[in-house]
Protein backbone atom coordinates (compact mmCIF):
# COMPACT_ATOMS: atom_id res chain seq x y z
CA UNK A 1 0.00 0.00 0.00
CA UNK A 2 1.32 3.40 -0.95
CA UNK A 3 1.41 6.21 1.62
CA UNK A 4 -0.42 8.45 -0.86
CA UNK A 5 -3.36 6.02 -0.87
CA UNK A 6 -3.92 6.20 2.88
CA UNK A 7 -6.79 8.50 3.82
CA UNK A 8 -6.18 10.19 7.16
CA UNK A 9 -9.17 10.75 9.44
CA UNK A 10 -10.09 14.39 10.11
CA UNK A 11 -8.21 15.76 13.08
CA UNK A 12 -10.29 16.31 16.18
CA UNK A 13 -10.03 19.70 17.79
CA UNK A 14 -8.69 20.26 21.25
CA UNK A 15 -11.58 20.69 23.72
CA UNK A 16 -10.52 24.29 24.38
CA UNK A 17 -10.46 25.06 20.65
CA UNK A 18 -13.90 23.50 20.26
CA UNK A 19 -15.19 25.56 23.19
CA UNK A 20 -13.90 28.74 21.52
CA UNK A 21 -15.80 27.89 18.34
CA UNK A 22 -18.91 26.94 20.32
CA UNK A 23 -18.87 30.22 22.22
CA UNK A 24 -18.39 32.25 19.05
CA UNK A 25 -21.26 30.39 17.37
CA UNK A 26 -23.53 31.37 20.25
CA UNK A 27 -22.83 35.01 19.44
CA UNK A 28 -23.79 37.10 16.44
CA UNK A 29 -21.47 36.63 13.43
CA UNK A 30 -20.24 40.24 13.53
CA UNK A 31 -19.60 40.31 17.29
CA UNK A 32 -16.14 40.00 18.71
CA UNK A 33 -15.40 38.38 22.05
CA UNK A 34 -12.63 38.80 24.59
CA UNK A 35 -10.42 35.86 25.57
CA UNK A 36 -11.56 36.35 29.17
CA UNK A 37 -15.20 35.77 28.16
CA UNK A 38 -14.24 32.48 26.52
CA UNK A 39 -12.20 31.40 29.57
CA UNK A 40 -15.15 32.17 31.87
CA UNK A 41 -17.47 30.21 29.57
CA UNK A 42 -15.15 27.18 29.72
CA UNK A 43 -14.76 27.45 33.50
CA UNK A 44 -18.55 27.62 33.90
CA UNK A 45 -19.02 24.50 31.75
CA UNK A 46 -16.38 22.58 33.68
CA UNK A 47 -17.28 23.82 37.14
CA UNK A 48 -17.56 21.08 39.72
CA UNK A 49 -19.22 21.18 43.08
CA UNK A 50 -16.23 23.00 44.54
CA UNK A 51 -16.82 26.59 43.51
CA UNK A 52 -13.29 27.91 43.04
CA UNK A 53 -13.19 31.68 42.56
CA UNK A 54 -11.15 32.74 39.58
CA UNK A 55 -11.15 29.27 38.00
CA UNK A 56 -11.35 30.89 34.58
CA UNK A 57 -7.80 32.23 35.02
CA UNK A 58 -6.46 28.68 34.69
CA UNK A 59 -8.01 28.41 31.24
CA UNK A 60 -6.85 31.77 29.86
CA UNK A 61 -3.39 30.67 28.59
CA UNK A 62 -4.94 27.64 26.85
CA UNK A 63 -7.63 29.85 25.30
CA UNK A 64 -4.97 32.19 23.90
CA UNK A 65 -2.89 29.33 22.50
CA UNK A 66 -5.82 27.52 20.93
CA UNK A 67 -7.17 30.77 19.45
CA UNK A 68 -3.83 31.26 17.70
CA UNK A 69 -4.08 27.71 16.37
CA UNK A 70 -7.61 28.36 15.08
CA UNK A 71 -6.54 31.65 13.50
CA UNK A 72 -3.60 30.01 11.74
CA UNK A 73 -6.01 27.44 10.31
CA UNK A 74 -8.47 30.08 9.12
CA UNK A 75 -11.31 29.22 11.52
CA UNK A 76 -11.32 32.51 13.47
CA UNK A 77 -9.85 35.99 13.15
CA UNK A 78 -7.86 37.64 15.91
CA UNK A 79 -8.69 41.34 15.99
CA UNK A 80 -6.67 44.15 17.58
CA UNK A 81 -7.76 47.78 17.37
CA UNK A 82 -10.50 46.79 14.93
CA UNK A 83 -8.18 45.14 12.41
CA UNK A 84 -7.19 41.50 11.82
CA UNK A 85 -3.70 40.71 13.07
CA UNK A 86 -1.14 37.98 12.50
CA UNK A 87 -1.65 35.25 15.13
CA UNK A 88 2.09 34.57 15.24
CA UNK A 89 3.05 38.07 16.37
CA UNK A 90 -0.02 39.37 18.20
CA UNK A 91 0.36 40.88 21.67
CA UNK A 92 -1.85 42.96 23.88
CA UNK A 93 -5.61 43.34 24.06
CA UNK A 94 -7.27 41.23 21.39
CA UNK A 95 -10.70 39.96 20.40
CA UNK A 96 -11.84 36.85 18.55
CA UNK A 97 -14.30 36.70 15.68
CA UNK A 98 -15.56 33.89 13.47
CA UNK A 99 -14.42 33.96 9.88
CA UNK A 100 -17.26 35.07 7.64
CA UNK A 101 -18.38 32.21 5.40
CA UNK A 102 -17.78 32.61 1.69
CA UNK A 103 -21.01 32.57 -0.26
CA UNK A 104 -21.38 31.92 -3.97
CA UNK A 105 -23.82 34.52 -5.25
Amino acid sequence: MNSKDVELPPQELDPIAQAILDFLCLRDQKNVVKPIEVAKYIAEKRKSRANVPGLWRRYLPAVRNQAKFLARNGRIVIVRRGKPVDPNTVKGLVYYQLVEPITDD
